[in-house]
């Protein structure tokens, strides 16, 4: 693997989805011979996080590949939903957007790493495309 064209790969997925570098992670980890890509957002104000969406590939690079891919074309090909929700313990009610193919994407990306019953949501709103 190429450090420097990964890098380069991370930057410009980075810059296209215009979040500041600590809003993103970029989790590698081995799956059934392939290498899985999650890209994880982070939203500052309340810190949590949430899968943005994953690729597989023969290695790292071929992942990022398929991301950057993924994102210049992702707002055309998946519609937009907002997910009303709080965290047990958390008194406040938080809003996060999200791009799905459908309404279950949408909360598995929500939900993604962590346990069913540390959220609770209270609504799933498809919003119109503009």
């Amino acid at each position: 693997m190429d450090e420097f064209e990964s890098a380069r790969l991370e930057r410009e997925i980075q810059q296209y989805l215009g979040l500041e570098f600590e809003q993103l992670r970029f989790e590698f980890r081995q799956l059934d011979g392939l290498t899985r890509l999650d890209l994880i957002t982070v939203n500052p104000r309340h810190q949590q996080s949430f899968l943005f969406h994953y690729e597989t590939g023969r290695d790292e690079t071929e992942c990022l590949e398929k991301m950057l891919t993924y994102v210049r074309g992702y707002r055309d090909n998946e519609s937009p939903y907002t997910v009303q929700w709080h965290a047990h313990g958390d008194k406040e009610l938080h809003t996060s957007y999200f791009r799905a193919h459908n309404v279950y994407e949408a909360l598995d990306k929500l939900y993604f790493g962590r346990d069913l019953n540390t959220i609770t949501v209270f609504s799933v709103v498809l919003n119109p495309s503009s």
